[in-house]
């Protein structure tokens, strides 16, 4: 029985020993069908007003998803392995903020540094991947839950941010903070392009790596694993880095693309984050999910965002609307799978 549970979380349908071959056909099934919903969404979207359909909207929305997207895919990785990250939206405020900080002078609201300009990519990717293995190190060596520990982080950070700038917006920024932002490659925003090798390669990892396939197993199952000999703090402390770093590569687009870092930066983007991934059939039990279903999560959160942007929908009932989203899909998880998303 151990070999079955072990071997089946790290396939990529660690449903098997649990509810049959049926269940994984299911859930599948269930992340292949929000590829129609989105379909069904364009259609809405060109009925409701036509230029929906315009290259220059489909692009808008595409780029303004890509934030959201990197956070949603470091966030699915973190949940497969059975894990939680609630500071990933203080991460995309703190990171390029203060890699902007030690880079501009004290005039422009800096701290003084001064560093060279080039650094400041580098430190922001940097910050980023320092918050998730100080997260890691609380999580896994002293055994704290990691939903309580992420929350304290979140408000750290967040504080942290607001103590140094006194609460004001960056504006002075370096030159490579604001290109990859607003520059084009082949007709197309640099971030989509940065955040479609990003999925890719995720993809490609978690299904073909044996690194990837023992996130599955440590999310379903993480006494089976480390009994099967797989590393499972390394990989946890891992996927904890991996994910503040997309966060921090998240806040430097979008930093670029609105051309300051504001003061309450990525605010609120949890809650978002952990829709797309939900609807997207990642499952907040750890072990199940693909990273092309919280894709298709953001997709169909963007199209939403889109059209009842341009139905003159107020935005305040914007958050309402994901609400009720997450239930149906919570809904829609117990009928395809049989199981909860506890």
């Amino acid at each position: 029985m151990t070999q079955t549970t072990v071997t089946t979380p790290g396939s990529p349908g660690p449903q098997r020993t649990r509810t049959g071959g049926g269940a994984v056909r299911l859930a599948r099934f269930r992340d292949l069908a929000l590829v129609p919903a989105i379909v069904l969404l364009i259609v809405v979207g060109a009925l409701i007003e036509p230029a929906f359909l315009s290259v220059d909207n489909l692009t808008n929305v595409l780029q303004q998803q890509t934030e959201l997207s990197l956070l949603v895919l470091a966030e699915a990785l973190i949940l497969i392995a059975g894990k939680f990250d609630l500071s990933l939206e203080s991460t995309v405020g703190l990171a390029p903020a203060l890699a902007v900080g030690l880079v501009i002078p004290a005039a422009s609201a800096g701290l003084g540094t001064e560093w060279p300009a080039v650094l400041a990519i580098p430190l922001c990717l940097v910050i980023g991947m320092l918050i998730g293995a100080f997260n890691g190190l609380l999580i896994l060596r002293f055994k704290l839950s990691a939903f309580i520990v992420t929350l304290g982080m979140l408000i750290v950070l967040r504080g942290l941010q607001i103590g140094f700038t006194g609460g004001q917006n960056l504006f002075a920024l370096p030159e490579s903070f604001l290109y990859l932002g607003n520059a084009r490659w082949l007709g197309l925003p640099a971030s989509i392009w940065i955040c479609a090798v990003a999925y890719i390669a995720g993809i490609v990892v978690l299904g073909y790596f044996r690194h990837g396939r023992s996130i599955y197993a440590i999310g379903g199952n993480v006494d089976a694993a480390r009994a099967a000999g797989v590393r499972t703090d390394r990989v946890l402390w891992t996927v904890f880095i991996i994910g503040s770093l997309l966060a921090a590569l998240a806040g430097l687009l979008m930093t670029g693309r609105l051309g300051s870092v504001a003061a309450a930066q990525g605010n609120g983007m949890i809650f978002t984050v952990f829709a797309a991934a939900v609807i997207g059939g990642v499952s907040l039990d750890g072990g199940k999910g693909t990273l092309f279903g919280a894709l298709c999560g953001v997709l169909v959160l963007g199209l939403i965002n889109n059209i009842l942007t341009l139905a003159g929908v107020s935005a305040q009932w914007i958050q309402a609307i994901y609400g009720a989203i997450i239930l149906i899909a919570l809904m829609l998880a117990r009928l395809t799978t049989g199981q909860a998303q506890d």
